[in-house]
C-alpha cells in the first residue's frame, strides 16, 4: 500500500511539474517573428516600436546629409562602380530585406517583409511567410519568387562577401504562394539564418531577370524600401521622397522612424570642403570622425549663437578596426619582424599630441571599446580553441593581451625606432648610405596610398619616421574611384582600412580575415591574410551557441589576429561626434549602435 502511495505522489509530482512548465509556456509572450543570435529577444511579438525611436515623431521636412566622392552607379551589390549613398538595404531607406535589425541589442532581428519566422533549434534551415501587404514601390507584390531570385542573382553575380555567403546555402524551397525555406550546408554556421534575414536585399525578379545584373546602372530600380528616388544627379546628389504608398508606414518595427519627406545626399571631393558646406548651411547633419576638426575647424557664428548644435555621444558599440594596411602578398610585409618593426615606426603619442589634439585613443583589439577585448591570460575556453595552434602563432598568445608599446611622446622615438632597427636587421636588412636594403640588395621602399586628404598629413609624418630607418616612402592621393580599382586588384603597398565590428562578430570575420576571401576580387580581406588558425577560430566564432562561447572565440580571435601585426592599428575616438542644425530633432535615447538619420525628424517645418 505504501508502495502505490508513494507512486502516487510522485505521479501526481510529475503532472503538476508538466502543468506549471505548460503553463509557463504560455504565459510567455510568443515570438514567431523574430530570431536572435543568442537568447531571446528583447521585444516580443506584441510590441509597438523600439525603444530608442519617438513613435510619435512629426512628419514632413527635408534633411540634406552628405556624401564624399562620387558615384556612377543605383545597384550597390556588384563590384563595379560606385553607388549612390542611402540605397543599401542596411540605411533602410530603398532597398529592404526579410528582417530589420534592432539598434538596441547585439543581433536580434524582426520581421519586415516577412510576417512569421520559423528555425528548428539546431538551425538547419529557415523559413519565412511574406507578407501579404509587401510590395514594391511599382506596387507589385513581393513574391516567393523573388526572395528565391535574389538569392541566386546575388550568389552568382553578387560582390564576393556576399556570393561567399550565400554560397552555403544548399537549397531553397518554394513551399506555399508566400512561403520559402532556406537550407543550409552542413557546418554553414549558426549566424546564417540570420544573415539570410536581415542582410539579404529583396530584389524584384520582374525587373532584373531582363537586365545585365554585373553592370552599373542609372536606370531607378523598384525596390520595397519607404523612398523612392526624385532625383538624381550623377556623382554630385541622389534625392529621396518619401513613398505615400510604403507598405510598411504602419509596422512596429518601422513606426517612429522614416520621418523626413524629402532625403538628399549632396556629394563633395573631401571632408574639408564637406565641413565648410555644412558651415555655411548647404547641409544639416553630420557625424564628425576627425577629432583635430572638431577642435579646431567649428569656429562658426552659427555654432555661439546655437544655430549648429555639437554633441559627443556614448555608445556601446566596439569601435572597429581602423588601420594602416600591409599587402601581405607583397615581400617584405610577409614577415612578422618588418610588420613589427613597421609598427614600431608609428609615433602615435606624438601625433595625438600635436596632430589630433589628443582627441583620440590607441587600438589595441579589433573590438576595442567593448566587453570582447581580450583580459589577462587566456580563458580555459579560449586555450581550448588556442592551444591546438601552440607553434603555429607567436607565443605572445598565451601570455597576455596585444598592447602596442608607448613612445616618449618625442618626435625622435629612439627607443621604439631602435627596437624596429633590430628587428629589421633580424630579417637581414642592413644600412648603406642612409638607406635601407634587404639581402638581395634591394632598397625598401614602398608606397602609402590614401584617398581621403585627412589622411595625408598621418601618412606623410609616418613617412617621415620610416625615413630614419633608411625606408624610403611616398604618399600617394587618389581619387575614390582609382582607390577602388586599386583596392579591387589588391594593387597596393600600403593604405587606409577600416572595418566595422557588431557586438555579435561572426561571419564578417570571416570575410574580414578569413583564407577564403583572401584573393577575392573586390573582397574585404585587404591584408590578404591566409592563416589556418584564424581560419579555425573564426569557425568557432561563426558556430557559437552560446553567449560564452562566442565571446571566448572573439577573444582568441583577436589574441592570435594582433600578435601577427597583420594590419598597423590606428586610432579611435571615445563617443560619437555629431553636428547639426536646430531644425533637426532626434530621440533622447541614444542605442547601443549608436544614433541613425532614420529615426530623426524634422521641427519648425
Amino acid at each position: 500500500m505504501a508502495h502505490y502511495q508513494k507512486l502516487t505522489k510522485l505521479l501526481i509530482l510529475v503532472l503538476a511539474n508538466y502543468l506549471i512548465a505548460v503553463a509557463s509556456l504560455h504565459a510567455e509572450s510568443k515570438r514567431n517573428n523574430s530570431i536572435s543570435m543568442h537568447g531571446k529577444t528583447k521585444y516580443d511579438d506584441n510590441f509597438q516600436s523600439f525603444s530608442y525611436v519617438n513613435p510619435n515623431a512629426p512628419k514632413g521636412g527635408k534633411l540634406r546629409l552628405h556624401a564624399i566622392g562620387t558615384f556612377d552607379s543605383l545597384n550597390p551589390y556588384i563590384i563595379k562602380g560606385k553607388s549612390a549613398v542611402g540605397l543599401h538595404h542596411g540605411s533602410g531607406f530603398y532597398f529592404e530585406t526579410l528582417a530589420r535589425r534592432s539598434r538596441d541589442e547585439p543581433f536580434s532581428l524582426y520581421g519586415l517583409l516577412a510576417e512569421t519566422i520559423k528555425m528548428p533549434e539546431d538551425r538547419s534551415w529557415i523559413e519565412f511567410t511574406l507578407r501579404p501587404k509587401a510590395k514594391f514601390s511599382d506596387q507589385t507584390p513581393v513574391t516567393a519568387e523573388d526572395v528565391e531570385f535574389s538569392w541566386k542573382i546575388l550568389k552568382q553575380k553578387g560582390k564576393p562577401n556576399a556570393r561567399a555567403t550565400w554560397a552555403r546555402v544548399e537549397s531553397v524551397l518554394i513551399t506555399k504562394p508566400r512561403k520559402i525555406r532556406f537550407t543550409f550546408k552542413k557546418d554553414a554556421g549558426r549566424e546564417l539564418p540570420l544573415l539570410i534575414a536581415g542582410f539579404l536585399p529583396i530584389l524584384s525578379k520582374a525587373w532584373w531577370e531582363n537586365r545585365e545584373f554585373s553592370k552599373t546602372t542609372l536606370e531607378v530600380p523598384p525596390a520595397t524600401g519607404p523612398y523612392t528616388i526624385k532625383k538624381i544627379t550623377p556623382g554630385r546628389s541622389i534625392v529621396y521622397k518619401y513613398n505615400p504608398k510604403y507598405w510598411g508606414r504602419d509596422l512596429a518595427v518601422t513606426r517612429g522612424q522614416f520621418n523626413i519627406q524629402e532625403l538628399t545626399y549632396k556629394y563633395y571631393r573631401d571632408d574639408a570642403i564637406a565641413l565648410e558646406a555644412f558651415k555655411a548651411g548647404d547641409y544639416d547633419f553630420r557625424y564628425e570622425s576627425n577629432a583635430s576638426r572638431w577642435a579646431t575647424q567649428y569656429n562658426t557664428p552659427a555654432i555661439a549663437d546655437g544655430s549648429i548644435i555639437r554633441e559627443i555621444t556614448s555608445t556601446g558599440t566596439p569601435s572597429g578596426m581602423k588601420a594602416l594596411v600591409f599587402n601581405l602578398r607583397k615581400p617584405p610585409f610577409d614577415r612578422l619582424n618588418v610588420r613589427k618593426a613597421l609598427t614600431l615606426a608609428f609615433n602615435f603619442e606624438w601625433l595625438n599630441k600635436n596632430l589630433l589634439h589628443n582627441g583620440y585613443v590607441r587600438t589595441n583589439s579589433i573590438f576595442s571599446n567593448s566587453s570582447l577585448i581580450p583580459s589577462g591570460i587566456p580563458s580555459i575556453e579560449e586555450l581550448k580553441l588556442l592551444n591546438p595552434w601552440r607553434g603555429k602563432v607567436p607565443e605572445e598568445v598565451f601570455s597576455r593581451p596585444f598592447k602596442l608599446s608607448e613612445s616618449d611622446g618625442t618626435a625622435q622615438n629612439r627607443s621604439k625606432l631602435r627596437k624596429a632597427t633590430m628587428l629589421l636587421k633580424k630579417e637581414g636588412f642592413y644600412i648603406s648610405n642612409g638607406t635601407l636594403y634587404s639581402q638581395n640588395n634591394r632598397p625598401f621602399r614602398f608606397v602609402i596610398t590614401i584617398r581621403s586628404p585627412s589622411n595625408e598629413r598621418i601618412a606623410l609624418t609616418y613617412s617621415r619616421s620610416l625615413k630614419r630607418l633608411g625606408i624610403d616612402t611616398r604618399v600617394r592621393l587618389i581619387d575614390t574611384a582609382q582607390f577602388q580599382t586599386l583596392i579591387n586588384s589588391y594593387d597596393f603597398d600600403m593604405v587606409f582600412g577600416f572595418w566595422g565590428v557588431t557586438l555579435s562578430p561572426g561571419n564578417e570575420q570571416e570575410n574580414y580575415w578569413g583564407s577564403k576571401t583572401s584573393n577575392y576580387p573586390g573582397g574585404r580581406n585587404w591584408p590578404g591574410i591566409s592563416d589556418p588558425a584564424i581560419d579555425g577560430i573564426i569557425q568557432s566564432l561563426v558556430s557559437a551557441k552560446t553567449q560564452k562561447e562566442l565571446v571566448a572565440a572573439a577573444r582568441a580571435l583577436d589574441r592570435v589576429f594582433m600578435w601577427n601585426y597583420y594590419v598597423l592599428p590606428l586610432y579611435h575616438l571615445s563617443g560619437q561626434r555629431i553636428a547639426y542644425w536646430k531644425k533637426v530633432s532626434k530621440p533622447k535615447k541614444v542605442p547601443v549602435y549608436g544614433l541613425g538619420p532614420e529615426t530623426f525628424w524634422i521641427i519648425n517645418n
